[in-house]
């Protein structure tokens, strides 16, 4: 017989996850109980499941679950969830709390309003161009601006947000449910890749992205952080400044430090619902 678990349902800027408290057991789910959980017709629907872990390094440790039953280093939108969640439950207003994730512990400062946390400004670490997921973990050499090989007419730029990155710059934005299911899946990345098809505006970036493990997502905060990242490498946007960028679901805020050491990420997060299901047994 299935265990009957409670759930809690929450989203940033449409990027929705399901939040399980496992801190008492200290048990993750599998890559089966995760695409029950996020399937829009047989389960609950979600981007991607949130578990929530015990740590000894900070409040809770966070493992992400993609749709497709594979696990995400790190996602700054399922971040804002997991600590919008733990505020709540906590009944207190702390001014930061520390999150373990598969990026390293990072600070988050909650936004409070009517209804509790109504934002988070994260900490989200630094932004790397050569790293062992990234075409550049090979030479050594980062990939900044380079041709894509095997996509002629493409320049692309790799950056790892604690998960990888593959940002195209000045790319049309219908061209990302084209082309982001092949290039997810570039040889060059060994681990695949979250893509990022961008327009550099005046004042800051629009952007779509393909999201590894789950396609297209309403938004994505590391992605708008490597969005970002590429920008200010390339000129097209001032360091050390907040720059909007507009995802199809909304806004998010980016500050690039002109030496990469420190990305901040500050959005929006919203709670939508909680509830009891009976969650397959792990198998």
């Amino acid at each position: 017989m299935d265990a009957s678990e409670r759930i809690f349902k929450y989203h940033g800027l449409g990027n929705d996850f399901v939040v399980l408290d496992r801190r008492r057991t200290g048990v993750d789910i599998d890559a089966e109980q995760s695409r029950w959980l996020c399937d829009r017709r047989r389960g609950i629907g979600a981007d991607g499941v949130l578990a929530i872990l015990p740590s000894s390094r900070g409040l809770a440790r966070m493992v992400v679950h993609n749709a497709d039953g594979s696990i995400a280093e790190m996602c700054g939108n399922g971040l804002r969830c997991a600590v919008k969640y733990l505020v709540d439950q906590s009944g207190q207003h702390p001014a930061l709390i520390d999150v373990e994730t598969g990026a390293g512990v990072l600070t988050c400062e909650p936004g409070y309003g009517d209804g509790g946390v109504v934002g988070v400004d994260i900490s989200m670490g630094p932004a790397r161009l050569v790293a062992a997921n990234l075409p550049s973990g090979t030479t050594g050499q980062p990939f900044v601006n380079a041709p894509v090989p095997g996509h002629e007419g493409l320049l692309g730029t790799a950056v790892n947000m604690g998960n990888p990155h593959l940002v195209l710059l000045d790319q049309p934005l219908e061209a990302a449910e084209r082309l982001g299911p092949a290039l997810e899946r570039h040889p060059a990345f060994p681990d695949r890749t979250n893509v990022e098809f961008v327009r550099v505006d005046e004042d800051g970036l629009t952007v779509v992205v393909w999201e590894r493990g789950c396609g297209l997502t309403q938004a994505c905060g590391t992605g708008a952080c490597a969005s970002a990242v590429a920008a200010v490498l390339a000129k097209r946007l001032p360091s050390n400044a907040w720059l909007r960028v507009t995802l199809p679901g909304g806004d998010l805020r980016i500050r690039v430090p002109g030496d990469l050491s420190d990305i901040r990420l500050r959005g929006p997060v919203a709670f939508v619902f909680e509830g009891v299901v009976a969650l397959p047994r792990a198998r």
